[in-house]
């Protein structure tokens, strides 16, 4: 288990902006990220989240699950997920497991937030 997880949480208002700074999120990642997420989202008052996926090259099954599970727990809580500024390699990987029926993505942060703000 790899304890050196680089990443940034901003909080803004109600929404989180979770930005992962790996290059690959995958199985040597995922565990640990599902538990950010799972105690994020349990324990703080944020019912709206933003994963910045800017930084990521790579993404596997298991990286897709921990967004998955953060997308789970916050549609039981009445709440949002936004994707945010995917690298085209994950980008594809989102579409080609047809996620994006269900996870918006926006190009950027900003727009993200922009749209989280007017809910």
């Amino acid at each position: 288990m790899n304890e050196n997880i680089n990443y940034e949480l901003k909080k803004i208002e109600d929404i989180a902006i979770f930005k992962l700074n790996e290059k690959k999120f995958d199985t040597s990642i995922a565990g640990f990220v599902k538990g950010e997420f799972t105690i994020l989202l349990h324990t703080g008052d944020i019912n709206k989240l933003i994963i910045d996926l800017s930084e990521v090259d790579y993404c596997d099954s298991s990286g897709l699950s921990a967004i998955l599970l953060a997308y789970r727990i916050l549609q039981a809580n009445d709440g949002i997920l936004r994707l945010a500024a995917p690298t085209k390699n994950v980008k594809t990987l989102i579409q080609i497991s047809q996620l994006d029926r269900v996870l918006y993505i926006h190009d950027t942060v900003d727009e993200a937030l922009q749209e989280l703000q007017k809910d």
